[in-house]
Formats: structure tokens, sequence, C-alpha cells
């Protein structure tokens, strides 16, 4: 086991497996309690589901508890799920709107300090102190990475550099000029990073203070985590988090770097087959359901995240207990992650179908090369005009940048004759997926 300074937080990150699990129960029922007598949307759902508050008594009982899924969020927008007066709330972060409603998640000034503590612990327990200078490569704003990784370092005192996302020549600057140790960017970007790096002789072995990189946001294999520290030359630890549970900050690795420790002082994990939403076998991949247990402004019960995940064990050489669980592999909806954005195809199908001169069939394909993931858009033309160079040129460029516009990503834009695209019977074919992160 590790010494005590290992842990920023040793009454919490230290605890047995059977002191986890009281303080859950305990949390558990006070979160129950808040949600039905401060939120209506809840006790319909009990209500439905024939419980009341008192029927929860064991951490099992929790099972007894209706699903939250991202369309509820949507119907009850924008504070259906309040459970504290608006008075008493300091922030709010939403997501896009892609089928109508955004998700709208509230905070109190409690829930920001905790979700500060949380994402502090994380970058504790890989070796960041007070003396380092984190730099967030991260988009701020609505997106929760940057405020949140934002919070967290200055709440580990660390000297902090909002970099935002993009502008690498910037980027490199920064590190060199500030003496940046720790860097928190989605894994694409790094590769990117290092790519600028050699155009510009930079060797970040050398002539950079680097020690710790922060990745996470997009789903990576094991072998692109290996590349990112070999091109580098620092530790890569990967971050899980998502809005309706705060941020970054629900799960990072240790130093072992042997899975996800998911804080269980603030959430109770569940790995339900997405099918029958029973639980699944512990190493059994599964999708990952999570209850916030520390949250006033807006708790969510049994959140279903679409993350398919599994459960790798419960104790860890680190000396903590809390569950580990591997990194995500996919989602069990529709949704997209590309370079950390979440998109939906109806996002594209939305802005495809304002111009007129594009007919309904469409297909994007994402795909890896170097390292970097990409989105191939090709749609058919509703009239064939291919003769005409200068108007095909430009109605590519328009629906380029309005795609960009949507989906903050620049795709690449094939316009194809009609009927060149494969039908599917029955459902379509929307998305292709040959990323190697998915084989």
């Amino acid at each position: 086991m590790l010494d005590k300074s290992e842990y920023l937080h040793p009454d919490k990150e230290c605890l047995s497996r059977q002191e986890i699990e009281a303080l859950q129960l305990e949390r558990l029922k006070a979160t129950v309690k808040h949600c039905y007598n401060n939120n209506e949307v809840y006790r319909k759902k009990f209500a439905e589901a024939g419980i009341t508050p008192d029927d929860i008594q064991t951490l099992d009982d929790v099972r007894k508890l209706p699903f939250t899924t991202k369309q509820d969020l949507r119907d009850n927008y924008p504070f259906g799920f309040a459970c504290v007066p608006l008075s008493k709330c300091t922030r709010l972060h939403s997501s896009s709107g892609t089928t109508g409603n955004p998700t709208v998640i509230l905070h109190t000034q409690k829930d920001i300090d905790e979700w500060a503590n949380a994402v502090a612990r994380c970058l504790h327990m890989v070796g960041l102190r007070e003396d380092d200078v984190f730099q967030n490569s991260s988009g701020y704003g609505m997106f929760t990475g940057g405020l949140g990784f934002q919070l967290g370092a200055e709440r580990l005192g660390a000297l902090t550099v909002p970099a935002a996302a993009g502008n690498s020549l910037r980027q490199i600057k920064f590190i060199k000029d500030f003496g940046t140790t720790a860097i928190h960017a989605v894994p694409s970007y790094v590769t990117r990073l290092h790519e600028v790096m050699e155009e510009q002789g930079v060797d970040p072995r050398k002539d950079t203070k680097l020690k710790v990189l922060v990745i996470g946001a997009e789903p990576h294999s094991e072998e692109q985590r290996k590349r990112i520290e070999n091109m580098m030359g620092v530790k890569a630890y990967n971050s899980f988090g998502m809005s309706e549970m705060c941020g970054p900050g629900v799960a990072f690795e240790c130093k072992e770097q042997n899975g996800l420790h998911f804080w269980e002082d603030y959430y109770i994990v569940e790995i339900v087959d997405p099918e029958t939403l029973e639980p699944v076998p512990d190493g059994e991949i599964g999708e990952l359901v999570l209850t916030t247990l520390n949250r006033e402004a807006m708790p969510l019960l049994r959140y279903r995240t679409r993350d398919l995940t599994r459960v790798l064990g419960r104790t860890c050489p680190c000396g903590r207990n809390h569950v580990r669980l591997d990194r995500m592999k996919g989602r069990s909806d529709d949704m997209m992650v590309l370079r950390g954005v979440n998109i939906f195809p109806i996002q594209i199908e939305k802005i495809l179908m304002q111009f007129k001169e594009l007919a309904s069939n469409y297909l994007i394909t994402l795909t890896t090369d170097a390292d970097n993931d990409n989105m191939t858009v090709e749609v058919e033309l509703e009239e064939l005009f291919t003769d005409d160079f200068q108007r095909l040129q430009k109605l590519q460029k328009d629906v380029t940048r309005a795609l960009k516009d949507e989906i903050l990503l620049t795709p690449h834009v094939k316009l194809v004759p009609k009927g060149s695209l494969p039908v599917s019977e029955g459902k379509a074919v929307r998305v292709v997926d040959k990323r190697t992160v998915y084989q």
C-alpha cells in the first residue's frame, strides 16, 4: 500500500469495501429521500414503480429504483429534475440539442466544491502536486472538460494554464515558456500536438518539463495509449466523466494503470445488460449505470449512461478499494464520439436536409488515420450537375461549413450521384465505424 501522502483524501480513498458500502447505503437513503421529497418527476416515477423511500434498506435495493435516461432529462427540460430552488443553484451545464431539447445539469456551490475535490483527487492520484503547472487543452464553456479540470487543478493548488482547444503552435509555446508539467487533452489531439512538435524541432523529452498526460473524452485502445506515451516520453492516464455526473472526476486511473477507479463515495456503479437491464457478472461487458450520492441540485438515480464497459476488480495494489472498470468500449445507442465531441447522426441529417440540392440518402464513415479520428460524409445529389465544377465546389464548401457549425468538427464531405450509395432493407445504415479502437 502507498503511504498516506499519496492520497489527497485518505479518509475516503483508503476505505475498506465494508466501509465503502456502509457509506454508500447511508448516502443512497438520503439521496432517495431528497429526490422523493423535492422533485415531482421522481415522485411520479416512484409511484409508477410502486415504491417509497422506505423500500430502500440495502444497497441491492437500488435495483428497485426506476432508471433515468437522457430522454427523461430532455422531456423535462430545462429544470424539471431540479431538487432545490434555482436561487440555490450557482451554475448549469448543457449539452447541444440534437433531437430537440438539450440536457441541462444544475449545480449548487456545494456540488461545484465536491466536483473540484473529485477532480483534484484524480490528479493527485497520478502524482500531481501544488508545484506543478497544469495545461488544459480542452474546450471551455458548456463543455465540462474545460471548467472541470480547471476547478480540480486549482483545488489541488497547481498553476493552471487554461489554454483551451486547438492552436498547436500556441500550445507548444505555453508548454515551453510556462514549464508545463501536465497536459489534459483528447488522445487524438496529443498525436497531432506531437506532429507539430516534430515539425518545429521540439523534443518533448528534452525540450519540455512534461511528466503527466491526462487523456479521455474519446474511446482509445491500449495500443494508442502506449504509442502516445512513447511519443511524448511520459505516462498517459485515462480519465472518465460525463456532464450528467458533473463532468470529469467520475473515474480515473491510478499509477498502476489497471482500470478506472470509480469514486464509490460519490456514485453507485452498476453494469447491466442493455437489453434486459439485468445485472451482468463481473468481467462481462454491459451498460454502465450510475447513481449520484452527494449531489444537491440535481441528483440522478440509476442513470443509463449508454457507455459499455466491465468490472475488472474491487481491489488494487495502489491500496484503493474503489471498483475498477475497463475503459469504455463504445456505446449502446447511436451516439458517435469523435475527438471528444458527442455527435448524433440526426445532427448530420438535419444539416444535409437544409440543402435542396441534396437527396435524402447519406452515409457517415468514421476512420482512424495516423491515430486521428476522421469523419467522411457521403451524400447523394438530388440532381446531377457534375459538369458545373464551380457550382459543385461551392455546394461542397457550404455543406462542410454548415456541418462544422453544427458538430464543431470539420468532416470530409463527398457529393456523389443519386443512387450510388447502398440502400438497406429496413432501417437505414447511416454510420460505418472503421476506427481501429473498435476492432
